[in-house]
């Protein structure tokens, strides 16, 4: 498979150029999020309960520098910002979710209990 430069960064395959975009801890939740509707920063941090705020600030400008999402500034006092998926972003989705549910099938395969049972 040929190597080719992107951004000044040398890559392998189709699938590491995938990966740039998607990979990540975080990426991934963050565009299953938004595949129904726009969210704040604050409904995002809520349902990503786990991620800093310094982090999902990162991931959200690499999603938005890479095309999959758009950030839209309303001018209201004090400001409102709305975070959606592009049809770039969209398109993810089906990846997404077929890899999600790779994911089930490890789970499953390892004999974890999922989701686990609340003591």
């Amino acid at each position: 498979m040929p190597e080719f430069f992107h951004d000044k960064r040398l890559y392998y395959t189709p699938i590491e150029f995938a990966l740039s975009h998607l990979g990540g801890t975080w990426k991934m939740p963050i565009l299953w999020r938004l595949q129904e509707k726009a969210q704040r920063f604050n409904e995002l941090k809520k349902d990503i309960p786990h991620i800093t705020d310094k982090m999902l600030t990162s991931q959200l400008r690499e999603l938005e520098s890479k095309g999959l999402i758009n950030r839209e500034i309303f001018p209201v006092i004090p400001p409102k910002v709305e975070y959606s998926l592009t049809k770039k972003g969209m398109k993810a989705i089906p990846i997404i979710e077929t890899i999600m549910k790779y994911g089930y099938d490890l789970i499953q395969d390892a004999g974890i209990e999922f989701p686990p049972k609340k003591a």
